[in-house]
C-alpha cells in the first residue's frame, strides 16, 4: 500500500548520512520524546471523551490512559505502539456503570486483565494470523471512519435545552480555518523540516494563535479539567460473592477480547508499516497486567489505540521510549501542566485526528475492489460497515467467519474424481481435493454402487481427509457398495483414518501400498482405538 510505502519512507529518512552514531542516538531519543508529547496532547481530549461515554469522572480515563499506556510501552510486544482508554471498550462499560455503579467496572476491569494474562500464557495471540487480509484492510477503514465520526462530536455544542446541536456561523467557519491551517501545518511541515514532529508543531502554532488573538474557540478545558493528584491504590469496593462474579463476568470476557483483538490487530498493523515483527503473545501478557493493575488504581482500562499509534509512527517513535514518555507526560499535565493544557484549541486537536483518518484508510481498497475476488470485496466491506455500527470484535468475528465459509464452499467445488478401468476389470476412481464437511455431498455423488463392477478402488494419492465427516462419508459409501454385494478398497490413506474406519473394518479391504505418513484427524485416534 502506498500509505505503508511513506511511512516507511519516513523511517528511513530520521537518519541522516554524515552525522555521528553519538548525534544519531540523541537525535532519536529528540524524536522520541517529541513523538511522546504529540501523543500525551492528542491523548487529553481522547480520554476525556472515552469517560463520558463510559458514564465515569474524566479522571478515571485519564488514569486508565496513563497507566495502561506506561505499563504496555514498557513490557508491550511491540514498541512504539500507544494504548490507552478506547471507545470500543467504553461502549461496553457504560450499561454496567449505569445498573451497578463504577466499583464493579473497577472490578471488571481487573478480570479482564485476568483473562488477557491467561491469554497470552496459553498463547492465543497466536491466533490473529487467521484474520484474512480483506478483515485487516476492513478492520483499517472501518476504524478510520469511526475515528472521523468521532471528532465530529468537537463541531457540536448543548443547545438552551441542553440537547447537543451542530455549531453554526462564525464559530463554524472559526472551527474548520482552524482545523485546515493545523492539517495544512501537519502536511507541508515534514517538506521543510523534521527535526519536530509535525503534528506538536501543528498543536503549537494554532494553539499560540488562539492564545495570541483571543479567538473565541472551544478548548480542552470546556470538556473538562484536567487537574488530579497520582493515582492510588484501591481494591474494588464490590462483594466478594459469586453473584458479583456473575454480574462482572460477562463484561470482563467480551472487554477482554475487544481489547486483544484491537491490540493484536493494531499490532500487526505497526509491524507491517514499521517493517518490523511484534510478540503477540507478549503483548496480551502486556495489556492483561495494565488492566489488571489499572482496576486497582481507579482506571476504567484500556487497550491499543489505533489513531495515537499512527500519530507516534508518523512522528518518528520507534522505541519504548515514545510510550513511556506519552504517558509520563500526561501525568505531567495532570499534576502541574492543567491549566496551559486545558488552553488548547480543540480544533488542532480535531486537525491532528483528520490527518491520521488520511493516513489510516487504506484508499487502495477503492482500486483493488474491482480486481480481487468478490468475496473478498464483499468481506472487506462487510467488516468496514460493522465496525462502523457495531464494534470491532463483532466486525473481527463476523469477517473470520464469512471469510471461512467462503473459502470452505470455494475448496468444497474443487472436489472431482477421474476414473478408469485396469484389464482385471477393477474400476479405479481418482480423486482429487479435500474430503471435509463441505465436499461430502459432492463426494457421495462421485459414485454409483449400483452398476459399478465387483472390485472398486477409491484412490486418495491427491486427496485428503480432513475432518470426521469426511471419515463418516466414507463409512457410509462402503456401507452402500457392501449392501450392493460388491468390494470397496481404499489406496493411499493415511493410516489415522484407517484406524478410524471402525465401523467399516470388517467390509472394507484397504490398500497399505504407498500410503503416506500425514497425520489426519488425531485428536480421533483414542475415541476409536481397537
Amino acid at each position: 500500500m502506498s500509505r505503508i510505502q511513506r511511512e516507511r519512507d519516513v523511517q528511513a529518512n530520521t537518519s541522516v548520512p554524515g552525522k555521528s552514531s553519538e548525534t544519531s542516538v540523541f537525535g532519536q531519543i529528540r524524536i522520541e520524546l517529541l513523538s511522546g508529547l504529540t501523543v500525551a496532547l492528542a491523548l487529553v481530549p481522547e480520554a476525556v471523551a472515552f469517560a463520558f461515554v463510559a458514564g465515569v469522572h474524566p479522571l478515571v480515563g485519564l488514569y486508565a490512559a496513563f497507566l495502561v499506556g506506561l505499563i504496555t510501552a514498557l513490557i508491550g510486544g511491540r514498541p512504539g505502539m500507544i494504548s490507552g482508554a478506547t471507545g470500543a471498550l467504553a461502549v461496553v462499560m457504560v450499561s454496567l456503570v449505569a445498573s451497578h455503579g463504577v466499583e464493579y467496572l473497577f472490578a471488571a476491569v481487573v478480570l479482564m486483565g485476568i483473562f488477557q494474562i491467561l491469554a497470552g500464557v496459553f498463547k492465543l495471540g497466536k491466533f490473529i494470523r487467521m484474520v484474512p487480509h480483506p478483515v485487516m484492510l476492513g478492520f483499517v477503514n472501518g476504524l478510520a471512519i469511526v475515528i472521523f465520526l468521532a471528532q465530529l462530536g468537537q463541531f457540536k455544542i448543548a443547545g438552551a435545552d441542553g440537547q447537543l446541536e451542530w455549531i453554526t456561523g462564525q464559530s463554524l467557519y472559526m472551527m474548520l480555518g482552524l482545523v485546515g491551517l493545523t492539517m495544512g501545518i501537519i502536511f507541508f511541515m515534514p517538506k521543510l523540516t523534521k527535526v519536530v514532529p509535525a503534528p506538536l508543531v501543528g498543536i503549537g502554532v494554532v494553539s499560540f494563535l488562539v492564545i495570541g488573538l483571543q479567538l473565541d474557540v472551544r478548548t480542552v478545558g470546556d470538556l473538562a479539567s484536567i487537574s488530579g493528584g497520582l493515582p492510588t491504590f484501591h481494591i474494588p469496593m464490590v462483594p466478594l460473592t459469586l453473584e458479583t462474579l456473575w454480574v462482572i463476568l460477562p463484561y470482563s470476557l467480551i472487554l477482554a477480547a475487544i481489547g486483544l483483538i484491537e491490540s493484536l490487530l493494531t499490532l500487526n498493523l505497526v509491524c507491517e508499516i514499521t517493517d518490523t515483527k511484534g510478540g503477540a503473545s507478549k503483548e496480551c501478557v502486556a495489556q492483561g497486567v495494565a488492566n489488571t493493575v489499572t482496576g486497582f488504581f481507579g482506571g476504567m482500562g484500556g487497550c491499543a489505540m489505533i489513531g495515537q499509534s499512527m500519530i507516534n509512527v508518523s512522528s518518528g517513535g520507534r522505541q519504548r521510549l515514545s510510550g513511556i514518555s506519552a504517558a509520563l507526560f500526561l501525568l505531567c499535565f495532570i499534576l502541574f501542566a492543567s491549566p496551559l493544557i486545558e488552553q488548547i484549541p480543540l480544533a488542532a486537536l480535531v486537525g491532528v485526528m483528520f490527518m491520521v483518518v488520511i493516513g489510516t484508510f487504506a484508499w487502495s481498497s477503492f482500486r483493488i475492489i474491482n480486481k480481487i475476488p468478490r468475496s473478498d470485496a464483499f468481506v472487506l466491506v462487510l467488516v468496514s460497515g460493522v465496525t462502523v455500527v457495531s464494534d470491532l470484535a463483532v466486525a473481527v468475528i463476523v469477517g473470520v467467519i464469512v471469510a471461512a465459509l467462503v473459502y470452505a464452499w470455494e475448496t468444497a467445488k474443487k472436489m472431482h474424481v477421474t476414473t478408469h478401468v485396469t484389464p482385471d476389470g477393477t474400476k479405479v476412481y481418482q480423486l482429487e481435493g479435500p474430503l471435509f464437511f463441505g465436499s461430502v455431498t459432492s463426494f457421495q455423488n462421485l459414485f454409483d454402487p449400483r452398476n459399478d463392477p465387483d472390485d472398486v478402488v477409491i484412490d486418495f494419492q491427491n486427496s485428503r481427509v480432513v475432518d470426521h465427516s469426511g471419515l463418516q462419508a466414507i463409512d457410509s459409501l462402503a456401507i452402500k457398495y457392501n449392501n450392493a454385494g460388491k468390494q470397496l478398497h481404499l489406496r493411499h490413506l493415511s493410516a489415522d483414518c484407517r484406524k478410524l474406519l471402525h465401523n467399516a473394518r470388517n467390509m472394507v479391504e484397504i490398500s497399505v501400498l504407498e500410503d503416506p505418513k500425514y497425520g489426519v484427524a488425531a485428536d480421533y485416534d483414542t475415541k476409536f482405538a481397537e
